[in-house]
């Protein structure tokens, strides 16, 4: 347990540095204030693709630090010695990506009604909306994590990453969407949250297991 903790420690800090949250809900800001641009001026076409854009945002800003997720400790050889050391590889994998989700996509997620109201939701939107972003929030940090362990000794990591992980990310984005689209046309939202929490479980129960034979793929 001691090591375990130690771990997770280690993990927070490293997913801080080089900017952690702030880079991620900076990037997220710029991407909600672009991405309506392209969707025109008209108020009430934009109060209806809001959620979709919030969303969108919510997945791309994600991607940011996955790259380094394993690859510090790949490089410096952390890696080689956490699989020589008593905690499973597999325990490494879930602890790297709750660090992931704790200094990262948890921030995203509560800065998720910010975005949908000022993009013109109503502001009953709100605790769906960080509801939804924390279960997406979850799929993104243990789905990214599995792209992030694949792409580890690849050339151009970031790009490998982006190409296996946003096909996997679009579920969430869809229920998610949909969650807060149900809850705005006053329409029940359990089906679409009860999918996105069947994701994000789904993503915590089989993640782990491939991140951590993609690990030891990379160091054999």
């Amino acid at each position: 347990m001691k090591g375990l903790l130690a771990l997770m420690r280690r993990e927070f800090n490293l997913a801080f540095g080089g900017g952690g949250p702030l880079l991620a809900l900076t990037f997220y800001a710029c991407l909600v204030a672009l991405l309506p641009l392209a969707a025109g001026r008209n108020p009430t076409q934009l109060g209806l693709l809001g959620p979709d854009i919030a969303w969108l945002a919510l997945a791309l800003a994600s991607l940011l630090s996955l790259e380094r997720l394993f690859e510090r400790d790949y490089e410096d050889g952390a890696l080689e010695l956490l699989a020589m050391g008593p905690i499973p590889l597999e325990a490494v994998s879930v602890v790297k990506a709750l660090a992931q989700f704790l200094a990262i996509n948890g921030p995203l997620a509560f800065a998720a009604p910010i975005a949908a109201i000022a993009l013109g939701g109503p502001v009953s939107l709100a605790p769906m909306a960080i509801l939804t972003g924390l279960l997406g929030g979850v799929a993104f940090a243990f789905v990214g994590g599995l792209g992030a362990a694949l792409a580890l000794g690849a050339k151009r990591g970031g790009l490998l990453v982006a190409i296996v992980v946003l096909p996997l990310f679009a579920p969430p984005v869809i229920f998610g969407a949909a969650a807060l689209d149900a809850v705005r046309a006053g329409q029940s939202s359990l089906m679409a949250l009860a999918l996105l929490a069947a994701y994000a479980a789904a993503a915590v129960a089989l993640s782990p297991l491939a991140m951590a034979a993609a690990c030891r793929n990379a160091l054999d």
